[in-house]
């Protein structure tokens, strides 16, 4: 596969979408404590310096092999990386979306202003017709965070996906390119 590039993309008034620093290792050290995060993610638990940047290398990889595009979400007032947004094309011109954000930034607008970029440069940039993501239905700060983006919940896929040994629902959600 062909290398992508992880552009730069501003992210609301108060976040920006970037490649992933080896400095960022502190968000991936509070996501790491959060008992949902490692479950579905590649974070790391437990979590050692090494295992961080080993995080942070993978999402650099991801790029480099031509799997999808990685970013760190980072408060622009300190630079300082509070989650992640990743957008993972597929076949039939569709693309997955999956975020998470640290607990100390939660509540704040992160996951809505990333979704909001991510979405909306995918969809006019790359122009990919499609864009889905997965929520489990007690996640509710994560499925309203995507609506108030401007994706649709289109149904429940029942025993979706096996998180934590256990089959789970998820709630899937789409936005659409306009034509």
């Amino acid at each position: 596969m062909n290398s992508l590039v992880v552009p730069r993309l501003g992210a609301g008034e108060r976040f920006a979408l970037r490649p992933w620093e080896l400095g960022d290792v502190d968000a991936v050290r509070e996501a790491s404590m959060d008992p949902y995060i490692p479950l579905i993610t590649s974070v790391p638990s437990p979590y050692t310096e090494e295992e961080g940047a080993a995080f942070v290398r993978r999402q650099w990889d991801r790029a480099a092999t031509g799997t999808g595009y990685s970013f760190a979400i980072a408060g622009l007032a300190a630079g300082r990386a509070v989650g992640q947004i990743g957008l993972w094309p597929g076949a039939h011109g569709r693309a997955t979306v999956g975020y998470w954000v640290a607990a100390s930034a939660r509540g704040q607008g992160v996951a809505v202003a990333a979704l909001a970029a991510v979405s909306a440069w995918g969809l006019a940039e790359l122009r990919i017709p499609r864009l889905e993501l997965h929520v489990e239905p007690w996640n509710v700060g994560s499925w309203k965070a995507a609506e108030r983006a401007g994706f649709a919940r289109e149904g429940l896929l029942r025993s979706w996906q096996e998180i934590g040994g256990e089959r789970r629902d998820m709630y899937v959600y789409s936005k659409l390119a306009l034509t």
